[in-house]
């Protein structure tokens, strides 16, 4: 395997970053926030996919994200949040670890929140203006 953050920061004595986990999974802030809250839930293990976890490890991981969505939304108050997972490079995902991400999403900090991840492909996203 070559170099991992996420499996990196499992092994180092000092896990400050380290906000929560159970048997199968942890979570973080994300280093590169698109928001304030930004979270990560990641793995123990290191797979690559969502789909290559285990039933139980996928239980684990999404426990996580309702327990963190729950703490976020008392600590920030956000309004809505998107949650996510770039499952492979042709996805965006840059990290071969998987991981999902929780992005709190607050009144006004976009334009026009319409379409939200269909945006990945910009082309595609505003659907609505068409007709």
């Amino acid at each position: 395997m070559s170099h991992c953050p996420f499996c990196e920061l499992q092994s180092t004595p000092n896990q400050s970053r380290v906000v929560d986990q159970n048997d199968s999974a942890f979570t973080l802030r994300d280093a590169y926030p698109l928001s304030p809250g930004h979270t990560l839930v990641i793995p123990k293990r290191h797979v690559a996919s969502f789909f290559e976890l285990s039933e139980a490890e996928q239980q684990d991981v999404l426990r996580l994200v309702n327990a963190q969505h729950a703490a976020l939304q008392t600590e920030l108050g956000f309004q809505d949040c998107n949650v996510g997972i770039n499952d492979g490079p042709s996805a965006g995902q840059t990290v071969a670890h998987c991981h999902i991400h929780l992005i709190p999403r607050y009144k006004g900090d976009v334009a026009d929140p319409r379409g939200g991840i269909r945006w990945i492909i910009p082309d595609k996203a505003d659907y609505w203006s068409a007709s």
